[in-house]
């Protein structure tokens, strides 16, 4: 298998356990701030102890690390943004309106990688609009603060997927990962009090919340994490992002099942949801043809 198959597959991985954790937010009872607070702390915590962590730590300079915990505050601002549309909505609605990203990485990778722009990136990027507009009109009214927070954490999700791309370099994707992820624990940290005036800063979760958080950060969020910044030395970050879009398959089909969701949402959520699917496949379509493409053309090619 070559290394960009490889990637693939594991991207893939990856989004089946990502498609795990709108389901988990909603499992946990703390409010948003303090579950993203719990949920970098104990991935850093986690990375810590880990001596090859250190020691690649000691290799990054300290001008690229800045560069990383400039990306973890955008991750933590994502990750506040997300699970506060699954507070407000539900799991399918934070998952789907993920689908957006892809829109918003094919405008903006080519500006900050130097990638070459491809129009029909873009073109299938916009195709899911549609099917997220419909999304919003299959929700209850009381949904839609929820909704349009989920729109934010999608393009912070694309901003942070991109700069990524641009900035991962030949660094241990474990170290990269506990540099984003202890500044995005800080950084929330810093913001705490400020959304949460009313009420305690810092929770204490239960017995049953610590264990989907533990769930949440090592499982969903430790592993496929470091796995997916490998992916991206070998995937565009518009390939990842549209992989990701999967996400709401597995979310909303756990949601249905586990959650009773389907209540909440009427046919028009279901019909954006299958538009927003169809640009998915659309884009694998178009990566095999591309791939079938120019093996036969390499294939062709006289030898010298």
């Amino acid at each position: 298998m070559n290394t960009q198959r490889r990637a693939l597959v594991e991207i893939h991985v990856c989004v089946i356990l990502w498609g795990f954790t709108a389901i988990l937010g909603k499992l946990i009872t703390l409010p948003a701030p303090q579950l993203v607070w719990w949920r970098m702390l104990l991935v850093s915590a986690a990375l810590a102890c880990v001596p090859r962590v250190w020691r690649a730590l000691a290799r990054i300079p300290a001008r690229q690390a800045l560069v990383y915990a400039g990306i973890g505050a955008v991750v933590a601002l994502h990750w506040l943004a997300f699970y506060a549309s699954v507070k407000l909505a539900n799991a399918s609605v934070a998952a789907t309106t993920m689908a957006l990203a892809p829109a918003v990485v094919a405008l903006i990778e080519p500006a900050l990688t130097g990638a070459r722009f491809e129009r029909h990136n873009l073109l299938l990027g916009i195709a899911v609009v549609p099917g997220v507009a419909l999304v919003i009109g299959g929700i209850p009214g009381a949904m839609h603060a929820g909704f349009w927070l989920g729109v934010l954490s999608a393009t912070l999700a694309a901003l942070f997927n991109v700069l990524n791309k641009r900035f991962l370099g030949a660094h241990d994707a474990l170290a990269v990962t506990g540099l984003e992820l202890g500044a995005g624990f800080l950084l929330v940290a810093l913001l705490a009090p400020l959304m949460s005036p009313a009420g305690p800063v810092f929770v204490w979760p239960s017995l049953h919340d610590g264990a989907w958080l533990l769930a949440l950060a090592l499982l969903c969020t430790l592993v496929p994490y470091a796995v997916s910044l490998g992916t991206l030395r070998h995937l565009s970050s518009f390939t990842v992002q549209l992989a990701i879009n999967l996400e709401p398959v597995y979310a909303i089909g756990v949601a249905v099942l586990f959650l009773g969701e389907a209540r909440e949402l009427d046919a028009l959520f279901f019909i954006g949801v299958a538009i927003v699917l169809a640009a998915v496949f659309g884009h694998a379509w178009l990566q095999i043809r591309d791939f079938r493409l120019t093996r036969s053309l390499t294939d062709e090619r006289p030898s010298v």
